[in-house]
């Protein structure tokens, strides 16, 4: 038990390291620093030359991506999504091959790496979560959840890069990771010997404030898709200013943010056991709105916008782990409040 209890946890931060890494790939631009998948430009080992690769190399991987987004037009259109799987077959931006730039083909293969060790990492909590079959069969359960949304998230990875960054399916691809970080925080969690209170008023605040954040991030994804638009018009310093309603409304909703964790906060801070929990939620949530400023007021700098993105899924991640300790009344060892 103590073994996989560790192995989780270090799951649950490598997965925290990928969404950074993640993060960084799309602030950076270098989501198509490799146009193929799982391979790079056709190598495990990717080129640092353009000489290296053939002089007909954009030709070749936008003709293997076509290929690639007919299959999947065909799954959507199966699913009732032709309108969505013309769009794709019919943006002409989706087969487009830019330069080949080595700075943003190292990022990316960086990406792929992290996303491996993380495969690797999962697959072995789900081996040891079989030695514990027996007396706890639920993590053998959520373990092999795990395993089957990882693959999920590297097929969808090939399908985002495929569709050359088509912004929905970059969103589906965020929270699958914070479905990730839920069930990798409850095996940690319920792994531990943890004492457990409840509190019905705090319950229900927490998930208000869980709810809100959740929208908090779906708004942040539409003004990383606005930006995708103001990017290819402007220069980094006047993205902000011709983004219009997306960063108007997830600047405003911050507030909301802010003020449900600070009610949540005044509901728990005397609660034995929870005060870390609440000087933990406070400093991420000022640390993501100070982050989004900084965004704001200093032209979107590359490194802010995976350090506000990490914030918040390790808020989503405290959050997620208060829930679980205040919501198990069948384990109560606390006196009822």
């Amino acid at each position: 038990m103590r073994s996989f209890r560790k192995l989780t946890f270090a799951t649950l931060v490598a997965v925290f390291v990928l969404i950074f890494v993640g993060g960084f790939v799309r602030s950076s631009g270098s989501g198509m620093g490799c146009p193929d998948w799982p391979k790079c430009f056709g190598q495990y080992i990717p080129p640092t030359s353009v000489s290296q690769l053939p002089v007909n190399y954009k030709e070749i991987y936008s003709a293997h991506r076509d290929k690639k987004n007919r299959r999947f037009a065909k799954i959507l259109t199966a699913l009732g999504m032709k309108e969505t799987a013309d769009q794709i077959l019919t943006n002409p931006q989706t087969l487009h091959e830019g330069d080949f730039n080595p700075t943003k083909t190292r990022i990316e293969y960086i990406n792929r790496l992290v996303g491996v060790m993380v495969g690797f990492l999962i697959v072995g909590v789900f081996v040891l979560s079989l030695r514990l079959r027996r007396t706890h069969r639920r993590f053998a359960i959520i373990a092999g959840a795990l395993v089957l949304i990882t693959i999920f998230q590297a097929w969808l990875g090939s399908i985002v890069v495929s569709t050359n960054l088509t912004p929905w399916t970059i969103t589906i691809h965020m929270f699958l990771a914070l479905l990730m970080v839920a069930f990798l925080v409850y095996l940690v969690y319920d792994s531990s010997e943890t004492r457990v209170i409840y509190s019905s008023l705090g319950f229900w605040w927490l998930i208000a404030s869980m709810g809100v954040l959740l929208v908090q991030v779906l708004l942040g994804t539409q003004v990383r898709e606005a930006i995708d638009v103001v990017a290819q018009s402007f220069p980094r310093e006047g993205w902000i200013a011709n983004l219009g309603i997306p960063f108007i409304i997830h600047r405003s909703f911050s507030w909301i943010v802010l003020l449900l964790h600070v009610g949540l906060i005044l509901k728990l801070r005397k609660t034995e056991g929870l005060k870390s929990f609440s000087r933990a939620l406070i400093l991420l949530i000022l640390g993501t709105i100070l982050t989004g400023m900084g965004m704001g007021y200093f032209g979107v700098p590359p490194l802010l916008q995976p350090v506000h993105l990490l914030l918040a899924s390790v808020t989503f991640g405290v959050q997620f782990t208060l829930l679980l300790r205040l919501s198990r009344k069948d384990r109560l060892e606390a006196t009822t409040i």
